[in-house]
């Protein structure tokens, strides 16, 4: 068996062997304008549900081109379900959020409006886009979904899985409190939370609040550090 194509595209297409795949316009500029592939040459294919799978150009062009998938090189892994709200802050730290969370194993991306959040408009599909090209380059078989932005009290609302609430006055064991899947994870803004906010958020019964240790962290860093403790307590890592 041939190594690995280390390209890889995330497709919106059914994935079989011999199914064939229409690449969209902006795939068949990467792939023969900038890759530079051409007829023959082998990509990787994931569809977040069918694992990855070898394909082969079979038509190449300027603006299309069609894929034949030959075989199946690896299997579906999902992401445990566990969600990460989060407060949108300066755009390329948002970007960050996004991908280290793709990266590390989330299953959705749920941007949050709190009281002090500083970007009060997100480009959805901007977002969405970069959670895809995470998931193109770590390897992963399945890509998050980035929902729409939405006010904190309309998603603690509607949220009924526990909630790990990072709180920076929290004190305690953070690895022994973290509950088991399906759980979320709540990142605020870069300015905390307000005193209302916080005082919801300690009154829910399914709300879990832990520290991040002895420093304040930035938003960014904060998000990392609470999927990760995430992970190694209840998540996928071996």
């Amino acid at each position: 068996m041939s190594a690995r194509p280390k390209i890889r595209l995330y497709v919106d297409h059914p994935l079989a062997e011999g199914e064939s795949v229409a690449l969209s316009r902006d795939h068949a500029n990467y792939l023969f304008n900038v890759m530079r592939l051409r007829a023959g040459a082998e990509v990787a294919l994931f569809n977040g549900a069918a694992g990855e799978w070898r394909a082969k150009v079979v038509e190449a062009g300027k603006r299309a081109g069609v894929l034949s998938c030959v075989e199946q090189v690896a299997p579906q892994v999902d992401p445990p379900d566990l969600w990460l709200l989060f407060a949108p802050i300066k755009k390329a730290r948002t970007d960050f959020i996004v991908e280290k969370a793709v990266e590390l194993g989330v299953r959705r991306l749920c941007p949050v409006q709190t009281d002090f959040t500083n970007s009060e408009r997100i480009r959805q599909d901007r977002l969405q886009a970069h959670a895809v090209e995470a998931a193109e380059q770590c390897g992963a078989t399945f890509a998050p979904e980035v929902a729409a932005l939405q006010p904190l009290s309309k998603a603690l609302d509607g949220l009924s899985r526990p909630l790990i609430f990072a709180d920076e006055a929290a004190a305690g064991d953070a690895l022994g409190a973290l509950p088991p899947a399906p759980a979320a994870i709540l990142i605020g803004p870069e300015g905390g939370f307000s005193d209302a906010e916080r005082t919801r958020l300690h009154a829910l019964p399914n709300v879990t609040p832990i520290p991040l240790g002895p420093r304040i962290l930035r938003a960014d860093t904060a998000a990392v550090a609470a999927i990760t403790l995430w992970q190694v307590a209840q998540g996928d890592w071996t």
